[in-house]
């Protein structure tokens, strides 16, 4: 071969290489968008470790305090829904610094609340920042990313978000054990003020905007249909709690029933608008797809362990095990934090072996952490939940990681941002319902127990954790079992590697 003809092979191979490499701006933009919802998720952890000493403050029983972190998570999953709107219609920064202008609002407003509505208002301004924001940085990722590196850039936008969980119980303990709670708010303004100028110098617009139109009608129905479905989850539990200790059950009880018609009236008919309308709020035509359907409803049902289980534990080892706030938040650190720091490893099995053994093998390893809680249920230290929340948060990230990547491969290129907000709604849903489920097997457990601090309502407490953990189980192996279906069916289409 003659020296013209490798130069040009050359030049070719130098382009391709150029091409792969990742814009420092890229990992600027992540990190900004990635920060206002990793702020918003460690705000919500912080909060359920200090649901104890809420429920003091503000006079409200398990069931209501949970509202907290469930109205915010309820408020990020309503928000899902719109991004693949906004992503079309808007510019990028422009979305970004709304999210930015909602984030210190809501913190504002927990800097001074005093009263209990006053702080689910701010926590859903809160929710609506992180629901715009955590979408976007997908977006920009899967748009703006080299082919052979989304894996791995998932798996740091996924440790940008994973980080708070994994820090947030401690923070809490931490802090308020020197300083008044509302300090962990003031210290998030000027943080949010910092990431807005990284995200002012770093995001990129590489798409044009369109005229995109957002139908009320859509909006309306669909924040109806979240809403209604946990409303009915959390006054079901409420209902039950009442009539096992003898109280008056009418009350919640309609408004479970009510609440349910309603969420499944209007999500049916969300279904049905978004088939007829010309510009449909998100394309629902994707999850005819059933091995994007499996993967939708697995990326639904394992948040709703994943987000819980902090919730559980912290809870479980201040109301049973007598543990301080700081104590409780520490055990929930080692395993969450590694999670967090290994969900990129499980982005670089994905891009180096494929689908299915980076997300079946070690999703399938996680499930043996509440199987052990089970076990142990009635005789736990904070040792033990600790270490087997190790077990259960390490591979849950590596695998979790790369659900979502993993079905939106299956996704048209031009429905990605359909397919983008609607794995996050699911995964926003998930952790609102999983919070009101296990708090509420908690407070139906510890019905009738006495008051808090006495023996029998500590075992009850530990009862509560054990029918907790047996519910856990069954999420994580139907959600495993949808993930393994989906699979089966695209091997068969020959698509993936396994």
């Amino acid at each position: 071969m003659s020296q013209s003809q490798r130069q040009p092979d050359s030049a070719v191979v130098q382009n391709s290489a150029d091409s792969e490499r990742i814009p420092p701006r890229l990992i600027g933009a992540i990190v900004a968008v990635g920060s206002l919802a990793f702020i918003g998720i460690l705000t919500e952890t912080v909060m359920t470790v200090l649901f104890p000493a809420l429920m003091r403050e503000f006079n409200v029983d398990t069931a209501t305090v949970q509202w907290i972190t469930t109205i915010y998570l309820l408020s990020v999953a309503a928000s899902m829904p719109i991004s693949s709107f906004l992503k079309r219609r808007f510019r990028l920064k422009a979305i970004f610094l709304a999210a930015v202008a909602l984030g210190v609002t809501g913190s504002l407003i927990m800097i001074v609340a005093q009263a209990f509505p006053l702080m689910i208002l701010a926590r859903i301004i809160q929710g609506v920042g992180s629901g715009v924001a955590t979408p976007l940085m997908i977006n920009i990722i899967l748009e703006q990313s080299p082919r052979s590196k989304i894996g791995r850039l998932m798996g740091v936008g996924s440790l940008v978000i994973t980080v708070a969980p994994a820090i947030g119980p401690t923070v809490g303990g931490a802090v308020t054990s020197v300083l008044p709670w509302r300090a962990i708010f003031v210290g998030a303004v000027p943080l949010m003020l910092i990431a807005a100028v990284i995200g002012c110098i770093c995001i990129e617009q590489r798409t044009p905007t369109e005229d995109a139109y957002l139908d009320p009608v859509q909006l309306c129905l669909i924040v109806l249909a979240l809403v209604g479905l946990v409303l009915a989850l959390n006054q079901g539990g409420v209902a039950v709690s009442a009539a096992v200790s003898g109280g008056v059950t009418a009350r919640p009880g309609i408004i479970a029933v009510v609440s349910l018609i309603v969420g499944l009236g209007s999500l049916i008919l969300f279904a049905k608008t978004s088939q007829r309308a010309f510009s449909p709020l998100l394309r629902l035509g994707i999850l005819r797809d059933p091995a994007v359907l499996l993967h939708a409803v697995a990326y639904l049902l394992l948040p709703l362990v994943g987000i819980g289980y902090g919730y559980v534990i912290t809870n479980v080892s201040q109301l049973s095990l007598g543990t301080s706030a700081f104590v409780a938040g520490s055990l929930v650190l080692p395993g969450a934090l590694i999670g967090a720091v290994c969900a990129p490893v499980g982005g670089w099995f994905y891009d180096r072996f494929g689908a299915v053994k980076p997300i079946l093998i070690p999703l399938g390893i996680a499930i043996l952490g509440p199987v052990l809680m089970l076990v142990f249920s009635m005789h736990l230290t904070p040792g033990l939940l600790a270490g087997f929340y190790f077990i259960f948060g390490f591979f849950y990230a590596i695998g979790n990681a790369n659900v979502m990547t993993s079905g939106l491969s299956e996704v048209p290129h031009e429905f990605r941002p359909d397919g983008n907000a609607i794995f996050n709604t699911c995964l926003q849903f998930g952790g609102a319902a999983g919070t009101a489920l296990f708090s509420t097997v908690l407070t139906v457990a510890q019905a009738g127990a006495g008051a808090e601090g006495t023996p029998r309502f500590a075992h009850a407490t530990a009862v509560g954790g054990a029918w907790t953990f047996a519910v856990m189980i069954v999420i994580c192996l139907i959600g495993w079992g949808c993930l393994a279906s989906a699979f089966r069916i695209r091997a068969r289409r020959g698509a993936i590697k396994v």
